[in-house]
């Protein structure tokens, strides 16, 4: 009978122990998970500063017509003053890149493919300088892309674990907001084939 007792209590005590130690092992993997989530915001947000400063050369480099430059310097612009606005606030490392500013991106995508057309491509490359200036607006918007697609995929890992039943019992994940992928606007322009 005693040696029942005690099969029963150390039968109990390697399953809590296993339990403990899921849990932990659980907790730990999430919170990297976390930090590799906030790491791919700052990545995404410093590859959306590098395209708005390209473009932002772009449009003072005189290369283009004036209207053009003018929609260029605008949707620059406002790119940079959302990225200053993200800084100032903390939650942009817990909630990554809001709808505000993932429409300000999206209209600089617009703008560009709106401006940046092949015969206005064909002009920029025409002045000395033009093809390195047009490279660093194409790789910025490579680098987005890529930042981009880390940042989401980031996001599906968390969310992947987040929906683990043992995950939302125990509540591991804290107070933590559930992460959302990015959406916007950001395919290259079709005059992104004549600048290679």
């Amino acid at each position: 009978m005693i040696d029942q007792v005690w099969f029963w209590v150390v039968l109990v005590i390697a399953v809590l122990a296993v339990i403990a130690w899921y849990l932990s092992y659980t907790a730990a993997r999430l919170d990297r998970l976390h930090a590799r989530l906030e790491g791919s915001v700052s990545a995404l947000d410093a590859q959306l500063v590098r395209r708005a400063d390209a473009v932002m050369e772009l449009a003072h480099s005189g290369m283009l017509d004036p209207a053009s430059s003018m929609l260029l310097v605008q949707a620059a612009t406002a790119s940079l003053d959302e990225a200053d606005t993200a800084q100032v606030h903390d939650e942009v490392r817990e909630l990554g890149i809001d709808r505000e500013r993932a429409e300000v991106e999206s209209q600089l995508t617009q703008t560009l493919r709106a401006t940046l057309t092949a015969e206005a491509a064909r002009g920029v490359r025409e002045h000395r300088g033009g093809e390195e200036v047009l490279q660093r607006v194409q790789q910025g918007g490579q680098r987005v892309n890529l930042a981009r697609a880390f940042h989401d995929d980031a996001v599906r890992a968390v969310r992947r674990v987040r929906s683990q039943p043992m995950v939302r019992v125990f509540r591991l994940a804290g107070r933590t907001t559930m992460p959302q992928v990015v959406d916007f606007d950001s395919e290259q322009s079709s005059a992104d084939d004549l600048l290679v």
